[in-house]
């Protein structure tokens, strides 16, 4: 059983939600971003969403274009942010997931990128703009033999044709994405989302992760009650933006948080 699959089985157990977060590689420096994500893991994190910035996010609001940015600019990449996952894996058995746009992952090469993903602990990738239909191109690289995942997005706009076909095909989980636009916090319509969650839920037996506009404890409990994920990254990423010194205990503090939100 993959690392994926144990995690949410465990969580499942505890009559509750997955926590999941984003936070970016590198904001505001390699050393800062390591102590943040030390702490982030340590305070409960159930997976990790490792962000490698990108020089143009289009899919992330600016609180994370602004962190791709100071992480560019102290000098990360995705060579970087894979080390950092290894440095981490010493430490840590939570799940790691690599978030990337597909342009790193293509300038280093699939098959090298697998190589060294594997090689550092890391458990999936989550490639924003690489479409469902075109996973192969990453996953064709990862041996028969390894617990590699591709997490498959699902948004507002996936017609249902489309949505049935990326559903059959999921593995580790899905991350649906909660409203139109892009990330950060946002008004999301729960009883259309509700329903829409159990309609996938009859053409998958992955777990369904819900994301994008999730940032207050409200939604952290809402989300909760109809998904076995829950993703946050904007709220994480403001606190390391407002005060990079004490955004180690900050971001630690807010898990702490949103893990009480989370009983189904």
């Amino acid at each position: 059983m993959s690392n994926l699959s144990e995690t949410f089985q465990r969580v499942r157990s505890g009559q509750r939600a997955a926590l999941i977060g984003y936070l970016t590689a590198g904001d505001p420096d390699a050393e800062t971003s390591y102590r943040i994500l030390d702490a982030a893991c340590s305070a409960g994190l159930d997976i990790l969403e490792l962000g490698i910035p990108f020089s143009d996010p289009t899919a992330d609001g600016p609180v994370i274009q602004r962190a791709s940015k100071r992480a560019i600019a102290s000098g990360m990449t995705l060579a970087k942010g894979l080390e950092m996952v290894q440095r981490l894996r010493q430490k840590h058995s939570l799940p790691v997931i690599i978030f990337s746009y597909y342009n790193p992952i293509l300038s280093m090469g699939a098959e090298t990128f697998v190589r060294r993903a594997l090689a550092a602990g890391a458990d999936g990738v989550l490639a924003v703009d690489l479409p469902s239909e075109n996973a192969a191109e990453i996953m064709s690289c990862v041996p028969q033999s390894s617990a590699f995942s591709f997490i498959r997005l699902i948004a507002p706009t996936t017609d249902s044709q489309r949505r049935k076909i990326i559903l059959s095909k999921a593995d580790g989980f899905v991350y649906i994405v909660s409203r139109h636009g892009v990330t950060g916090g946002g008004s999301i319509d729960w009883p259309v989302l509700a329903k829409d969650l159990e309609a996938m839920r009859q053409d998958t037996s992955a777990p369904l992760a819900v994301g994008f506009g999730v940032s207050t404890e409200d939604d952290v409990q809402r989300a909760s009650s109809i998904a076995d994920g829950v993703i946050i990254g904007s709220a994480f990423q403001k606190l390391v933006e407002a005060d990079p010194a004490a955004a180690a205990e900050n971001v630690a503090a807010l898990i702490q948080t949103f893990r009480q939100r989370l009983k189904k």
